[in-house]
């Protein structure tokens, strides 16, 4: 069997033979009896061979036929997590047989933070997508090009929920992550972002007001439900009537503010979670804005994640409640829209 290295992992693999011995692992061959063993896979299933295994992770020599995607599905448990195994052998992008691999078990860099610079995750913010509407409207080309772009160039659009383990500093995410999503509800996202998002497997978040559900160019409750139902729409709040919550109305006293406050966030959670069936615990605020009061609301109402209109991208260390979000106009070109995927800082850089 030829265990050459690649250049650009022999210095990883050594670290992980370090890392083996120093946790008293097995020798090579073994596999240590208190530790669960890989997933059965089908007689038919092409698999090379586990060298050596600690509870961190993993060597092991893959023969021909095998993938990143199919390694990470069966030693990892999802096939979405071969960025994990690429990141640990020094960005290798495709298997080669008989070329030694380390498979993390256990997240290596779950905060994203590297010598100079730390991870940010951007979230794209889009409404209308169009010809009409103002700066606000995307073409249905415009938006095409952009979502095929991120595809070609290997970036990973993550669902909105996927920021939480990451946010707790416990699970790490691919290095080109973004998410997307949109606000208000207008029916152009149904009739043309959609067909991208499913033609190209992506998910997205869409945030509704739920007064303007049904109404004028709004989506319907139907194509809602058919989008959420797909696996990858995740429908959300952006509050009852869109109004923003950090002023108050004329003769507003403290007592109704609270009211109208718990209105704006419990109730489209509780409608949409009756109409759609999904939970609801992300929330987009009304122009971007709030305040500690609002915070607080969100807090009590069970809200795990919100978002404001403040672009740049969000660090592990982000604020749940506040998370930056950047604006995606209609004069945005395809260099525009590059430009706007803050993916790293430099540290000491100002956001």
């Amino acid at each position: 069997m030829n265990l050459a290295l690649r250049p650009a992992a022999q210095a990883a693999l050594a670290a992980a033979v370090l890392t083996l011995a120093g946790c008293a692992s097995p020798t090579l061959h073994e596999t240590p009896p208190t530790q669960p063993a890989p997933p059965p896979t089908s007689a038919a299933a092409v698999a090379g061979e586990i060298v050596a295994r600690s509870d961190r992770l993993l060597i092991y020599v893959p023969v021909a036929g095998e993938s990143l995607r199919g390694i990470a599905g069966r030693l990892l448990g999802g096939e979405d997590r071969d960025w994990q195994i690429a990141a640990a052998n020094g960005g290798v992008a495709k298997v080669d047989a008989g070329q030694p691999l380390i498979v993390p078990l256990k997240p290596l860099n779950p905060t994203g933070v590297h010598a100079g610079s730390y991870q940010t995750v951007p979230i794209l913010c889009y409404h209308r997508i169009g010809t009409t509407g103002g700066k606000m409207a995307v073409s249905p080309a415009n938006f095409a090009a952009q979502m095929e772009w991120l595809v070609r160039n290997d970036y990973r659009v993550l669902r909105l929920s996927q920021l939480t383990g990451y946010l707790e500093g416990r699970e790490p995410l691919p290095p080109k992550s973004v998410v997307v999503t949109f606000d208000d509800g207008y029916e152009s996202v149904y009739r043309f972002a959609y067909p991208v998002l499913r033609k190209l497997g992506l998910p997205a978040t869409m945030f509704v007001y739920t007064d303007f559900v049904g109404a004028g160019d709004a989506v319907s409750w139907a194509q809602l439900a058919e989008m959420q139902g797909s696996g990858l729409m995740d429908v959300q709040s952006h509050s009852k009537s869109h109004r923003n919550l950090i002023e108050r109305a004329a003769g507003e006293n403290d007592e109704r503010y609270r009211r109208n406050l718990d209105q704006e966030t419990a109730g489209p959670r509780d409608q949409l979670e009756q109409k759609l069936g999904g939970q609801v615990r992300h929330y987009a605020y009304p122009y971007g804005d709030a305040n500690e009061q609002v915070l607080d609301t969100l807090t009590r109402q069970k809200y795990t994640l919100a978002v404001t209109v403040n672009p740049g991208g969000n660090a592990f260390f982000a604020q749940p409640l506040m998370l930056r979000r950047t604006m995606i106009f209609g004069d945005h070109d395809l260099e525009a829209f590059k430009a706007r995927l803050q993916t790293s800082r430099r540290i000491g850089q100002t956001p």
